[in-house]
């Protein structure tokens, strides 16, 4: 059940991420793809041998989540700030 679950939340953040044309979209959709993974891991630490390492796993990815949130949003604000707008199609000035 939680196998299924988390498959469901993995597909829809990949859905989101590729369907969205605004970057607070497809921020969401990493979010979703985290929280599948998330799901994951401590389902697998529950019912499997792994034992809290999966739940140790889980909360590293959450930490990571909340720092990926932090530095993207402020990316998102700088390119609103020059662009007037967060649409991920105008980001062509940022090809390297």
């Amino acid at each position: 059940m939680f196998l299924a679950v988390s498959a469901v939340l993995f597909v829809c953040g990949v859905v989101c991420m590729a369907t969205k044309r605004n970057a607070i979209g497809v921020l969401m959709g990493v979010e979703l793809v985290l929280n599948g993974a998330n799901l994951n891991l401590v389902a697998f630490s529950r019912y499997g041998s792994l034992g809290l390492d999966g739940q140790v796993m889980s909360l590293f990815v959450i930490v990571l989540a909340a720092a990926e949130a932090a530095a993207a949003l402020a990316i998102v604000l700088a390119f609103y700030n020059n662009h007037m707008t967060v649409d991920v199609d105008q980001a062509t000035d940022l090809q390297g």
